[in-house]
């Protein structure tokens, strides 16, 4: 597992709910202005997006983890927004969750999966470009 995370009160941990990996997209704009004699000049016009995905697996059966991926669909449904934090100290801001996907296999005799992939699509919110570790403490403890 990588370096020990938290995306709001979800902590991910090595046993019950941990990731193996975490991707980050930023993109921006830049529009062309139109130059005489020479090449197009180009100028940036904001940021459009900055996106993680994080991926991991889980083993219920073994060491459980499917209450905490629910408890993040329901985030996700209610429109949560929260602070996604490692505990080396990168801080990535304030985020939502746009996605949640999971795929299960080696059902038991229940129907219950012995493993479940899941990703979890993040985005990040606007209002979240500063945080404090003062502000994070607040945010996950009230």
């Amino acid at each position: 597992m990588a370096i020990p995370m938290a995306l709001g009160p979800f902590m991910f941990h090595a046993t019950r709910f941990g990731y193996n990996g975490l991707g980050r997209t930023l993109s921006t704009r830049w529009a062309d202005v139109p130059t005489v004699g020479g090449l197009n000049s180009i100028q940036w016009t904001g940021g459009d997006d900055d996106a993680v995905m994080v991926e991991g697996v889980i083993f219920p059966k073994e060491f459980g983890g499917l209450a905490v991926l629910e408890s993040i669909r329901g985030a996700a449904a209610s429109g949560m927004v929260l602070p996604l934090i490692t505990l080396a100290g990168n801080v990535y801001g304030m985020h939502v969750i746009e996605m949640v996907s999971e795929d299960q296999s080696f059902h038991d005799e229940f129907g219950l999966p012995r493993k479940n992939i899941f990703r979890l699509g993040l985005r990040r919110h606007p209002g979240g470009a500063s945080l404090s570790p003062i502000s994070i403490v607040q945010t996950l403890f009230g």
